[in-house]
């Protein structure tokens, strides 16, 4: 028997559970005819008749952007005409539109579009607090992730999840598939560096959907000590359909860590194609950096440069602000730098299922002022989780050294992530 701290059960209908305080019901229903039909992967959100019964009758809170989908409606929409009774909106980093810039302060609001209060989980207000969960029998998290450990999103759901279970409200996880989650790679977090673009142990790249990771928080006991306490259950094998839950995961269907999944909806201002989100654990370092990752062209996180590299350099751009990038780096300065775009296909093979550091360890090389070239604050090694890269790179070390100071950290974290999987691996 594994040792997990958390009850977990898997039903005939694909959903998992774990239990606690006051908790709900599940009803079984069929599996969706669409899935068996054509193989296509079915997400949480679109397998409405396994978990619209929760919903029935409930004040409901949901935690959304604009990534929660059911086919091209937004899940708000479609679960407001079924007849559920939402009272609440959450949003975290972008806004629940999707449509703020990377950082920017928001407000609670009011959804025009259904007159449902907003509120903002971002900014000084990360973790929900009893007043915003007042008046609310269940609560819905869904959320496109990306699988990279500086993607926010994450963060967001920790503090969810956590608030949700020591406050005792039934949560209802829609989960999504990662398309990022073929691969794990990167250095794993050292908590010395915890922020919010980095909370946990993990790598850069941790292979897991929205929902694996959630069971691995709360089965690692990673969240505050009162919901931790919650969660010290035995494992149970034998589930019957009317088990209550605390927290459910609404798995997808058809889908494997095998799989190459094309987002729908872009799910951030930023990443505005497939290639910058398989360039993004790669790209994003530049963040840490004076150089332009390309926030303010067509193309962010598969351009890179900054007007004092060489002329030379094979690729040359102009930021300037836009909708997705209202205040960034050298806006308005021809950059020198690399465009590592190209159709997805090429980008997948570039990348060969691993972060590539060349292009960081090449720019630091040929930048002329080398103490300028990591950002005063440290940024990147809230990025890294460690300062160990940036000692690395300004040491001169060449890329697979620094890679294999990686693998105890990466081997030690694929086994604690393995106890969590819902879905067949990659390997």
């Amino acid at each position: 028997m594994k040792p997990w701290y958390i009850r977990i059960f898997i039903l005939s209908i694909c959903s998992v559970q774990y239990s606690c305080a006051q908790p709900l019901k599940s009803t079984n229903k069929p599996v969706e005819n669409s899935a068996a039909e054509n193989n296509k992967i079915i997400t949480g959100a679109e397998r409405l008749t396994t978990y619209l019964p929760l919903l029935k009758g409930k004040k409901v809170a949901v935690f959304a952007n604009q990534t929660s989908v059911v086919a091209q409606t937004h899940l708000v929409d479609t679960l407001l005409k079924s007849g559920v009774n939402i009272v609440k909106i959450f949003g975290p980093e972008h806004g629940f539109r999707g449509n703020a810039d990377a950082g920017e302060e928001i407000n609670n609001s009011v959804d025009k579009k259904t007159g449902i209060p907003i509120i903002s989980l971002y900014g000084n207000h990360k973790k929900p607090t009893a007043a915003d969960f007042e008046n609310v029998d269940v609560l819905v998290f869904d959320i496109q992730d990306v699988g990279v450990r500086f993607y926010t999103y994450i963060s967001s759901l920790e503090y969810f999840l956590e608030a949700a279970l020591e406050m005792h409200k039934p949560l209802l996880i829609l989960d999504r598939p990662n398309p990022n989650g073929f691969y794990v790679d990167g250095p794993v977090l050292d908590k010395k560096f915890k922020s919010f673009v980095g909370m946990q142990p993990i790598p850069v790249v941790y292979g897991m959907t929205i929902g694996e990771y959630a069971l691995m928080l709360a089965g690692e006991n990673w969240l505050s000590d009162k919901a931790n306490a919650i969660n010290k259950y035995n494992v149970q094998t034998k589930p019957t359909a009317d088990t209550p839950f605390h927290v459910m995961v609404i798995k997808c269907l058809n889908y494997t860590h095998k799989s190459k999944y094309r987002l729908p909806v872009n799910p951030s201002p930023n990443l505005k194609q497939m290639q910058s989100i398989y360039l993004y654990p790669t790209t994003c370092f530049f963040e840490g950096t004076v150089l332009s990752e390309g926030r303010g062209t067509d193309l962010p996180f598969q351009i890179f440069g900054h007007p004092d590299l060489p002329k030379n350099l094979p690729y040359s751009f102009t930021p300037k602000p836009n909708a997705g990038a209202k205040n960034s780096k050298c806006f308005y300065q021809l950059c020198h730098g690399w465009n590592l775009g190209g159709t997805e296909e090429d980008v997948l093979k570039m990348l060969n299922g691993r972060i590539q550091l060349n292009y960081l360890i090449q720019a630091y090389k040929l930048f002329p002022g080398k103490d300028s070239f990591f950002l005063k604050n440290n940024f990147i090694d809230k990025l890294a989780g460690t300062d160990q890269l940036q000692k690395q790179i300004k040491q001169g070390l060449p890329e697979d050294v620094i890679r294999k100071s990686w693998e105890p950290g990466l081997s030690n974290f694929k086994m604690i992530r393995k106890k969590y999987l819902l879905y067949e691996d990659f390997e």
